[in-house]
């Protein structure tokens, strides 16, 4: 029997910061926390609250700028360490010293960072399309089909892309499911559309200031981005234990960001799914969860 999803839960953080989630399942038992990306909110991840909140105690968050949650205006406040902030003051909140972490596209880049900062606090980490922050940067640094991938970064980094994205009943927004020669979203449809769509009403500034806030991007004229960096590897390490599932046909992410992923992260797994696109959680969810259920510790 599927669990039940409560959603209109908000915790104010102590850092200025109100966040709304939505959750499956039982406080006290195993805490999975999982993180959306762009341009989605905690509905992303509905298959697999229900999926998982029998057995343990599955949140999923609008991310700070994102739907519910607190929208603030200034720019720094995208940075990483303050999305990093939030989620342990919300882990706290929840009455846990540490959890298993499940990510995808934004979600996953401040995964990764979280892993990285604060390796204590996860017991596994499980990422879906989303690559290692200094592998990320050293492509978009040197490699120029990267660049060419993620040249819409620099779009919508520009002031009024939020303007553009709300055209035409968010039209542009639609097209993020089945762009980029992507085949056309059979799951974008009914009330998940309407739910989408809904979120995106209240607001898409502060979801487009992640791209703006960080130096993961494309180098651009005034703007160099990953050229201004001094990269070391051993500053990006990841000590915790790490499955990524990775949607071979992701345009704008390829296949290519997974070289060299063991040289950073101690303790891999690498699923790759050859069919599967960037949305590759909305197009198979039940083998997301079988993938994910594989790779959680044993229930205490």
């Amino acid at each position: 029997m599927a669990a039940t999803i409560q959603d209109q839960q908000f915790v104010t953080l102590g850092n200025g910061i109100r966040l709304h989630y939505a959750s499956a399942g039982t406080p006290g038992k195993p805490l999975l926390l999982f993180l959306h990306g762009f341009p989605e909110f905690w509905y992303e991840w509905r298959d697999q609250l229900t999926e998982f909140g029998d057995d343990y105690f599955a949140v999923a968050p609008d991310l700070r700028g994102f739907n519910l949650s607190d929208m603030p205006e200034d720019l720094a406040s995208y940075k990483a360490r303050h999305i990093i902030d939030d989620l342990q003051r919300l882990v706290t909140f929840l009455g846990y010293e540490h959890c298993v972490v499940i990510a995808h596209d934004w979600g996953g880049a401040i995964a990764w960072n979280l892993a990285i900062a604060l390796p204590q606090m996860l017991r596994r980490l499980i990422i879906i399309n989303a690559p290692h922050p200094y592998l990320f940067l050293k492509s978009l640094a040197e490699d120029p089909r990267q660049q060419a991938a993620s040249a819409y970064m620099n779009w919508l980094r520009a002031e009024g892309s939020e303007t553009a994205l709300a055209e035409d009943d968010f039209k542009r927004m639609d097209g993020f499911f089945s762009a980029m020669g992507q085949p056309p979203a059979g799951w974008f449809e009914g009330e998940t559309r309407d739910r989408y769509h809904a979120c995106w009403a209240r607001g898409l500034r502060g979801g487009v200031n992640y791209y703006r806030a960080t130096p993961a991007h494309p180098p651009a004229p005034g703007h160099p981005g990953p050229l201004k960096l001094q990269l070391r590897p051993d500053d990006f390490r990841v000590t915790v234990p790490t499955r990524v599932i990775w949607g071979e046909n992701d345009m704008a992410l390829p296949p290519t960001l997974l070289d060299g992923l063991e040289t950073v992260v101690d303790d891999l797994q690498v699923q790759r799914i050859a069919d599967g696109t960037h949305w590759v959680i909305h197009e198979q969810p039940e083998r997301i969860n079988r993938l994910i259920r594989g790779f959680l510790p044993p229930l205490e």
